[in-house]
């Protein structure tokens, strides 16, 4: 079987490693160009590239997909399947030279969060099951027929990184079964429901500050939805707060206004629109990311005052 392995960031190297585990090793890993990075600029590696490094797997990376050079190169290699896992939107001129066919591994149980963040956009919306599906590429991004789809319930106060985690191991086991039944096709499929359609757009820094008038859980699951990256946000007396950790401590009650900061018992406790959560993990601007309890050492001039949902505009 000839295969070509196409991704990029830490979410891809299970599949990567699960396959040559499985005795499916790519002739080919495709993966974004190195780019510098930090106050150096020192040039990184992507995560695949290392893997694909590790066990001597010849490696491209193109600029863009687009680029005939690189269209040409794949054209030569009579593909039998590709695999693309957390890579780039493909043209048709690229998957359709897979001859067996070309998959996707997306992050959600689609057609549920289609888009580019499924992860973070399933946790945000406080849902209890999501999971991993495999289908098959198709010019309208992540709307190809299905053919795996794997499963895991939420927690109630897990983050967008704990999920990941357990869903990067979900999807490589999924990877290979999928390319076990492409070996041997035909391969059935199931057509997705469009009706059942839930969109999961790129995040953007702007989207990520804290609106303190919704209710307790719906900004419970906006932090760990947006935790660890790229965080959630709001401003205390000028600065950034990031906010990684929490939990709703009460569902109702509306005494104080929204974004009120209150300490209980060594707890830091802000005010929503209906309840209060308590916050577990936070960064100030300019410091450590810290426990709760550490950034409240010593420091209670803030109590009675409200976090603002975003910078002033001009600050």
């Amino acid at each position: 079987m000839n295969i070509v392995f196409m991704g990029t960031p830490e979410f891809a190297v299970p599949s990567l490693n699960a396959l040559i585990a499985a005795g499916f090793k790519p002739s080919m890993v495709v993966t974004r160009p190195d780019l510098p990075r930090g106050r150096g600029q020192k040039v990184d590696i992507t995560p695949v590239k290392a893997v694909s490094l590790a066990h001597n797997i010849p490696l491209l990376q193109p600029g863009s997909v687009k680029d005939p050079a690189f269209v040409s190169a794949l054209s030569k290699m009579e593909i039998d399947i590709m695999v693309v896992v957390a890579y780039r939107i493909l043209p048709e001129a690229v998957y359709s030279l897979a001859r067996k066919g070309a998959f996707n591994l997306h992050g959600s149980l689609l057609p549920a969060f289609r888009g580019a963040a499924p992860i973070h956009r399933a946790v945000m919306a406080g849902v209890k099951e999501t999971g991993v599906t495999t289908f098959f590429l198709k010019k309208e991004v992540d709307t190809g027929d299905v053919i795996l789809r794997a499963s895991t319930l939420v927690g109630a106060n897990e983050t967008a990184g704990d999920v990941y985690e357990r869903l990067m191991y979900l999807g490589a086991d999924l990877v290979v079964q999928t390319v076990r039944m492409i070996k041997q096709g035909p391969v059935p499929t199931l057509r997705q429901d469009d009706r059942l359609v839930s969109p999961a757009p790129k995040i953007f820094p702007d989207d990520c500050y804290v609106d303190w008038t919704k209710p307790a859980q719906v900004v419970h699951n906006f932090i760990r939805g947006l935790s660890p990256f790229p965080g959630a946000r709001t401003m205390l007396d000028g600065k950034l707060l990031k906010l990684y950790r929490s939990e709703v401590v009460a569902d109702n009650h509306a005494s104080y206004a929204p974004g009120t900061i209150l300490i209980n018992t060594g707890k830091l406790l802000v005010a929503c629109g209906t309840g209060m959560i308590s916050l577990i993990e936070v960064q100030l601007e300019g410091r450590k990311r810290l426990p709760a309890s550490a950034f409240l050492a010593g420091k209670t001039d803030f109590v009675g005052s409200c976090l603002v949902p975003r910078p002033s505009k001009g600050a």
